[in-house]
């Protein structure tokens, strides 16, 4: 290829194909992902929607949602229409070049038959070129060149041979590399014009969107949260580790994606100064004379009277306050989701020693039922039943006269003759849009599973051991359950009451942390004199260290984790936090510890068979679990502005010491059945312990669920100091077997023992 040299495109030829080339990669794909179009209505689906006058409105709202999406529709459609023309043009004006040398043929050119004598051609010759020539009126220099060289390729004999070996009378043609771009890029007139483009486009344009997006990207997490707000929420967890309902509810309020100066969608009218307060004054308990920042801040007092009107359902302004309160319901979900996991993290600190105070497990559970009162518009204490259209408190005071229905499931099991005797003054209409709605909500089927994977015999709990519980979720519609009376009840979830006292302290800014026993130590069962103390303290120091760096690194563990294992083990000051749950007894009689070991040892010879399906079986679940979805079922909620999926919460905690002890994970795709491992560290010390396995819904009220686990803790076994294995006889040649393990490669222990 030497002496080659490039050259721009003259004629427009290649340069044509190269950006038909291009355009065709780049609009056959654009085509088939943007093409607009409509979606195809189930009719047994749309039967199958509620139809109360709250559902219409919201589809109204749904349907209004995008004002432009007609306009940009029809632009994605014209722009698309315009590439494909312009692809067909190009693809027109290339089928159109004439390349001399493809299709040369001397008889076409001067019009002759093959046959022709040399008179002919040359008569011919001279009547085309007295049209063709350039000096004449007719004349066409490109064609006259053509018939010149087809009247030498038929009479010269040089040239008639090289036509007939190479199809050219010029004989055969170089090879020739050229630059898909038009010449008039690199002449001198357009530099300035190209240099020009080339620094707007690579030096400004481009490091302009760079910076944009980096700037708003690094103000969110990853769920889309301002960071600022994940700070806000550390702060205000951290203050208060016992928070009530009340004050979680004031700090979402308080979030700073309803701020103006950090969110530019919100909208701040003048009309506000007159609707907010005359809001206010409807809502009692809104606590808007506090004066913590940025509690008292304008925004979050409007935002705070917004979500308590939406939990009242009390009407709003169509044209501004229910406007801001959609705006508002839309973004509670993330931030809900992002106060739970900023609640977590400072349990994980508090293990660790990072931070002073625990805080406890009423604090995350008041976040999540955050959620499903604002979804559905509904205050904690309101009856489940109000989740059902048409339904309202006068018909509920009615229904309690004749029979009292607690929730969901007790309605679902009434006979049909009894559930419309109940519901009398309801339509049929409306008492068969309520059945409807009914039979599509979740009836969940909660059950657990304990063992110990990583260790030989899966049944014992020995003390400091990784404790697996694997949750299975099987979900059905709650319309099987219609007429069953025989079907058990759910175990939901027993909070215990807030006091006032607990409140009254939550409102104070600095909060001194009351003084409780470690959950670290060991229970003694001496006298609380003197000396029974200090041996306690001495224990405390000596362990405390190797504790919180276990503790950290387990901590940093977890963070590093996948999806799959989200919930590993916490650290195991976190398992000894859950030492003031029920011990029933430390030290059994001897008769009991043998029956017991003779239980476990009878159940210590797994089948290979069963070993290996379990590890399948994990590995399709971690398969599962790298393409988690996060579409499940459609919840049914008029009051939220938005399509909502049903998400739910699952952990295991310590009600006696009121502790997290595994992360909440948060399940996303539970379609008809789920399996979910959670682990945590056993406790340390032997004995009988009761923990509390929760399944939390955050689309709906009162579908939560919990199970009680009880553990067997064992004392572990002592690690072996003896084997078998490790015995070498004296008779073996050690010798022998160092001569032959020599390698050409000496180590400094080799050479220690040559100096000896």
């Amino acid at each position: 290829m030497a002496g080659q040299k490039f050259q721009y495109d003259e004629s427009g030829g290649t340069f044509y194909y190269f950006v038909l080339s291009f355009l065709a990669l780049v609009l056959i794909p654009t085509t088939i992902y943007y093409w607009p179009r409509k979606k195809k209505e189930d009719p047994c689906k749309r039967k199958e929607e509620c139809e109360c006058a709250d559902c219409v409105k919201k589809n109204v709202i749904l349907a209004n949602a995008e004002p432009y999406r007609l306009l940009k529709s029809v632009t994605i459609k014209l722009t698309i229409v315009l590439g494909w023309a312009l692809l067909l043009f190009l693809t027109y004006r290339v089928s159109q070049f004439d390349y001399e040398m493809a299709s040369f043929d001397p008889f076409e050119i001067l019009n002759v038959p093959p046959t022709s004598t040399q008179a002919e051609i040359k008569k011919a010759y001279y009547r085309l070129s007295k049209i063709l020539h350039p000096d004449k009126e007719t004349g066409d220099e490109k064609a006259f060149m053509m018939l010149s060289k087809a009247y030498q390729a038929l009479t010269d004999d040089v040239a008639k041979e090289n036509y007939e070996k190479y199809g050219n009378p010029d004989g055969p043609g170089a090879m020739s590399f050229g630059i898909a771009l038009p010449s008039w890029i690199v002449e001198k007139e357009n530099s300035v014009w190209v240099l020009g483009l080339y620094g707007l486009v690579f030096m400004v344009a481009m490091p302009s969107a760079v910076g944009v997006w980096w700037y708003r990207s690094i103000r969110f997490s990853g769920d889309k949260v301002l960071l600022d707000t994940t700070q806000m929420y550390f702060y205000f967890i951290h203050k208060t580790p016992h928070m009530l309902l009340k004050r979680a509810l004031m700090v979402l309020a308080a979030s700073l994606e309803f701020d103006k100066r950090h969110n530019s969608q919100v909208i701040e009218r003048q009309s506000d100064n007159d609707e907010v307060p005359a809001l206010i004054r409807q809502l009692p308990n809104l606590n808007e004379k506090c004066k913590e920042h940025p509690l008292c801040r304008m925004y979050s007092i409007k935002t705070r009277a917004i979500l308590h009107a939406h939990l009242s359902r009390i009407p709003l302004n169509a044209e501004t306050l229910e406007r801001d309160r959609q705006f508002v319901v839309k973004k509670c979900p993330y931030l809900v989701q992002e106060m739970v996991s900023c609640v977590h993290q400072l349990v994980m600190m508090a293990y660790a020693r990072r931070v002073p105070r625990l805080p406890s497990i009423e604090t995350i559970e008041n976040c999540m039922k955050m959620s499903p009162m604002i979804i559905q518009a509904l205050w904690e204490f309101k009856s489940p039943l109000l989740q059902l259209p048409h339904l309202t408190e006068d018909h509920l005071y009615f229904m309690n006269k004749k029979r009292h229905v607690k929730n969901l499931q007790q309605f679902a099991q009434l006979k049909p003759e009894e559930s419309r005797m109940l519901l009398k003054n309801l339509s049929d209409f409306e008492y068969e849009n309520i059945m409807r709605v009914l039979g599509k909500m979740p009836l969940i089927d909660f059950s657990i599973r304990c063992e110990v994977i990583d260790d030989e015999n899966t049944n014992v709990v020995t003390a400091g051991a990784i404790v697996t519980v694997t949750v299975t979720l099987e979900r059905k519609d709650m319309k099987t359950l219609f007429g069953d009376t025989k079907a058990p009840e759910k175990q939901g979830i027993k909070d215990e009451p807030n006091n006032e006292e607990a409140e009254d302290e939550e409102a104070t800014a600095a909060a001194v942390p009351a003084k409780k026993v470690s959950a670290w130590a060991k229970p003694r069962k001496g006298g609380k004199g003197k000396g029974g103390k200090k041996p306690v303290n001495n224990q405390k120091k000596k362990v405390q260290p190797k504790q919180a760096a276990a503790a950290a690194a387990t901590v940093a563990a977890a963070a590093a984790t996948t999806t799959d294992d989200q919930t590993a083990a916490n650290s195991e000051a976190e398992s000894d936090a859950g030492e003031h749950s029920d011990v029933d007894s430390v030290a059994g009689s001897g008769s009991e510890d043998e029956d017991k070991q003779n239980k476990n040892n009878s159940s210590l010879d797994d089948d290979d068979d069963e070993e290996w399906e379990r590890l399948q079986a994990k590995l399709n679940k971690r398969e599962r679990l790298e393409g988690k979805s996060r579409m499940s079922h459609s919840v049914h909620c008029p009051f939220f502005p938005e399509e909502k999926q049903e998400y739910w919460w699952t952990y295991i905690c310590d009600r006696k010491s009121r502790t997290l002890l595994t992360a909440p994970y948060h399940v996303t795709n539970l379609v008809e059945k789920e399996e979910i491992q959670l682990k945590f560290t056993a406790p340390r010390w032997p004995g009988v312990y009761t923990f509390t396995v929760c399944l939390r819904s955050d689309s709906y009220l009162g579908m939560d669920q919990q199970q009680e686990l009880k553990l067997d803790v064992q004392k572990a076994p002592a690690p072996p100091t003896d084997h078998p294995q490790w015995d070498l006889s004296e008779s073996e040649p050690e010798h022998n077997d160092q001569q032959e393990n020599l390698s050409d490669y000496t180590t400094d222990t080799s050479d220690e023992e040559d100096s000896d």
